[in-house]
Formats: C-alpha cells, structure tokens, sequence
C-alpha cells in the first residue's frame, strides 16, 4: 500500500504527524518516534508569552536580593539582558540535525514584530516547515471579532512574505465562522490548516478552593469535530487539511481521510498508548486498504466529504434533528436501571 502523502509542499511517507507537545523535546524520543514510523514531528511551541514570564521572574529576583542589605544595589548582579529564544532555536536545530524525516517548527508569538523576528530565526534553525499558532481567548468585552481576524491576518501576511518556509496555520474553532476564516487565510497562500488548538482550560480544586491546571490530553471523541470540518472543507481550499484532536487509532486515521484531511496529527495517544502505537496505527491503515482493495490514500480521500456525498444534511443541522426525532434509540444502548 503507498501511504505517501503531499502536506504542505513536503513529500510524507504517510499521514501520521506527531504534534507539538513535552514528548519531542527529547532526542532519544525523537528518533523513536521516527523508528516507529511518524511521517513528520512538530517540534514543541516556541511560547513569546513564557519569554515575557521568564524576563518578569528574573527582574523579580534582581530587585529582591538587591534589597536585601542597603548596601548591596542591583549593580553587583552583572547584566544578564533579556531572556529570549535562543536556547530554543538551539534544541530546535539539535533536533533537526537528529532525525530524518521532516521537522516542523511551531510558533506562538504576541506582537506583530516578534512573530515576524521569531519567524525568521526559526528559519535559520534548517527546520522544514512553519507551524504558526492562531487563537484569542475572549478577555476583554470591546474587542469586536472582526478585527481579531483582521489583525491575524495581516500577521499572517507578514510571515509568509518574511520567510521561504512552508506554513501551515493551526486555528482554534472558536470563531464566529471558522469557514469564512478560512477561506480569508487560504487568499493569502498559506500552505496548511490543522483543526484544531486544544486550548488549556483551568479547573477549580473545591477542597481547596483555588485554580489547578490539569494535563488537557484529549479524548477520542474529540475528533468529531475536526472531522466535520474535514468534511466540509474537502476540494473547497488551496490548503491542505490536517486533522487534530482525539486521533487515537488507525480507524480514526481512516475517518479522517475519508472525510477529506491530507493528514492528522496525534499526541494523546502517545502519551495513553506509548510511541509504538504509531506503528499499530499504520498496520491498521494498511489492513483496512488491503481489504477495501485501495491502493493509495487519493483512492479514498474525501469519498464521504460534502463535496463527494448526495446527500445534502449529512454535514449540517438537518442530521442532528434527525437524531432528535429518533431520540428513544439511546435507550437500546443505555437502557434506564
């Protein structure tokens, strides 16, 4: 079976990426990952946010040993400038230089100058692709959505004009039309979508009454949604798709090709199933193939997509409603005790 795939302008010998997360800063990790069969890893996010902390954290600790006798002032400490990405942009050609299959770079910057800096510096790394990182959590009550999108994409822009690099943009699904959002970021040339950020959410501990940040590993039936809008967005952008979310075993990788992604990308079930789930997962891919007489992905990509399918619902309210009128049937599978 050929599993070979085109994602972002980059030949994959399948569609398995490893998403960004704690896993691939390891290098021994890394060529593991590789031996077991990742098409492409997406190295962990360069954060400009942690930069920021990190120079607020020393400040902090300058001005509290400079108080602590009157004599001793600021000056004693020598001058350790701001903290920045260089260490990253170290680890992340290292990792690079240790594996053989395709390394993406992710990025999440703040200010419209770093993203194109951080870009850039990324670039030099060798590094194959550029994974940027869209998303804003509502905090502030006058800030209108249209111009959240509008500022995106004029970052965007700037990042595609300041390097060479493919780009893919990976989005959350938090937008007013994630359609329209789309289409707008598929005008400007961007190479690949990935559907979609798993934002951090805080959880409340009520023994102790405080805020806890809990591990966000994703479910396996999180992939529904991304498989909805794999659906819909088949043969509908220059883009290719790549799912993310709940992608947990090779039937998912299959729904999600049928649907109409060019890939999907996959974290939680590393840390669930180990790296050499991987390989289980592609074994599946190939069974599957082998019994449905497929011979490469294109036999199969986007057959159940809505550009593919008659049926009109299959993607659209209409199929919930559906649902609703045969309600009763949960009850065959969960009966009441």
């Amino acid at each position: 079976m050929d599993l070979s795939v085109n994602y972002m302008g980059i030949r994959l010998k399948n569609p398995i990426i490893v998403g960004a997360s704690n896993l691939v800063t390891d290098l021994d990790a890394l060529r593991k990952l590789e031996d077991a069969g990742a098409a492409a890893i997406v190295y962990k996010s360069l954060f400009e946010e942690q930069i920021h902390l990190e120079n607020l954290e020393n400040y902090g600790a300058e001005e509290d040993y400079a108080s602590r006798h009157a004599e001793m002032s600021s000056s004693m400490f020598p001058d350790m400038g701001d903290a920045g990405p260089d260490a990253f942009l170290l680890k992340l050609r290292k990792a690079k230089e240790s594996i053989g299959i395709p390394l993406i770079a992710s990025l999440n910057a703040v200010y419209e100058e770093t993203w194109v800096e951080y870009a850039q510096k990324i670039e030099q790394t060798g590094v194959d692709g550029l994974e940027v990182n869209f998303y804003a959590v509502p905090k502030e009550f006058h800030i209108d959505g249209r111009s959240i999108l509008t500022e995106q994409l004029d970052i965007l822009q700037k990042v595609k004009e300041s390097v060479k690099l493919p780009i893919a943009v990976k989005l959350s699904p938090f937008y007013t039309n994630i359609l329209y959002t789309i289409a707008e970021m598929d005008k400007s040339g961007v190479d690949a979508f990935v559907l979609f950020n798993r934002l951090f959410q805080p959880e409340i501990d009520i023994d102790l009454e405080e805020h806890y940040f809990p591990y966000n590993l994703s479910n396996q039936n999180d992939n529904r949604l991304c498989l909805r809008f794999a659906g819909l967005l088949f043969g509908q952008t220059n883009a290719k798709i790549c799912a993310n979310s709940g992608i947990y075993t090779g039937e998912d990788v299959i729904s999600m090709i049928l649907a109409g992604a060019d890939t999907v990308q996959v974290v939680s079930t590393l840390y669930k199933n180990g790296i050499d789930q991987i390989k289980v997962m592609l074994d599946e891919v190939q069974a599957w193939m082998e019994k449905k007489n497929y011979q490469k992905l294109d036999d199969f990509r986007g057959k159940l997509s809505k550009k593919e399918l008659k049926d009109p619902f299959t993607y659209k309210r209409a199929q919930y409603v559906d649902i609703l009128m045969h309600s009763n049937e949960i009850f065959k599978k969960y009966p009441l005790i």
